[in-house]
């Protein structure tokens, strides 16, 4: 599980969870964030809460309208900014200050880039977050912020597999349609993944879409052919699959979040997001998938391959020596909302 909490601090709910169940990875939001100290501080103190194999300490960090960290640090322009500029050695320059800042607080996984095509104007919740309205676009600039963000050693997350680019619902609210025949998703929607994994991104995100063409009775994160079947076995993905929010509308106005987890893992999820600060329901659905194994519902071998993928990609990222301690705030100062980043924003920003 990646956990989602409240406060400047970890508390003392989630420092139990971490203790009784053992926790993949914390996710960070505009209530965790004060100033860069406060962040570093907090993000060395999360990564350390379970002793033998550190949390991811992930964000939302796409630019535009999905950035949780705001100035002092750079705040980037839209990815559909990129996309308009054509300019592939710019997106390659964003991605590498983006991730040099994030280094320089102790985050480590940033859920970016967006890799949903943008065929349906009426997408609001992807809209201008989208790098580009054709597939091969999305796929040559994605590929590029994936591999500079990942060179200065941030695990991307490409998102949201299958395809959320074609809807018109919000997946926060309800479950988006997608009718597309497994044709067209192979022609538009998968080739930005396929580049992605060609690029080798460490993580994907499922998408809360439901796609009868490829199974009538559950959305994707929660359908094994989706998961297992299209993005490990079709497409060849051996990274970390992580699911969106169990607690967004589009998956829990149907499944308890606890059910919810067990199903996303038996999918073939590796990973699961649970971003509130419910601690009771985080410790209630990490009881369900244990006790999904006790009862042999969830095979023990599918839960152990999970955890060797993370175990995999964290041994990649997570390379900070375990003595070293959070930059202080003056050298915080020099490293974040640089003038050189400040120009590449601007820079973005004539594609506006």
């Amino acid at each position: 599980m990646i956990a989602g909490f409240d406060g400047h601090t970890v508390p003392v709910e989630l420092k139990s969870i971490a203790k009784e169940f053992g926790l993949g990875g914390v996710i960070l939001f505009p209530r965790n964030i004060a100033e860069p100290e406060q962040i570093a501080e907090l993000c060395y103190e999360a990564s350390r809460l379970v002793q033998d194999l550190p949390l991811w300490i992930s964000v939302d960090q796409e630019g535009g309208r999905v950035a949780r960290l705001k100035a002092p640090f750079t705040e980037w322009p839209a990815m559909a900014t990129l996309g308009r500029s054509g300019d592939v050695a710019l997106a390659a320059r964003f991605a590498r200050a983006l991730a040099s800042e994030l280094r320089a607080v102790g985050i480590t996984l940033d859920y970016a880039p967006v890799l949903d095509v943008y065929t349906n104007p009426s997408n609001r919740v992807i809209g201008d977050r989208a790098l580009s309205d054709e597939a091969k676009e999305v796929a040559r600039f994605g590929a590029s912020i994936i591999r500079e963000l990942q060179a200065e050693g941030v695990a991307a997350c490409g998102k949201h597999f299958p395809g959320h680019g074609d809807t018109s619902a919000d997946s926060h609210v309800e479950l988006p349609l997608v009718e597309h025949p497994i044709e067209r998703l192979r022609e538009v929607e998968f080739v930005p993944f396929m580049a992605a994994i060609e690029a080798g991104v460490a993580s994907i995100m499922t998408a809360h879409v439901f796609l009868p063409a490829l199974d009538q009775e559950r959305p994707a994160t929660l359908s094994r052919r989706v998961v297992s079947g299209l993005l490990r076995e079709e497409l060849g993905f051996q990274g970390l699959i992580l699911s969106d929010d169990l607690e967004m509308k589009a998956v829990a106005d149907r499944y308890p979040v606890a059910s919810a987890a067990v199903l996303a893992v038996e999918s073939g999820c590796d990973g699961v997001l649970v971003c509130s600060a419910n601690h009771s329901l985080q410790a209630e659905t990490l009881e369900g998938l244990i006790h999904s194994v006790e009862e042999e519902r969830l095979r023990e071998a599918r839960v152990e391959d999970a955890l060797r993928r993370h175990r995999r990609a964290k041994e990649r990222f997570l390379t900070t020596p375990a003595d070293s301690r959070p930059l202080r705030a003056r050298q915080l100062g020099q490293l974040v909302g640089r003038e050189e980043h400040r120009a590449i924003a601007d820079e973005m920003s004539k594609f506006v």
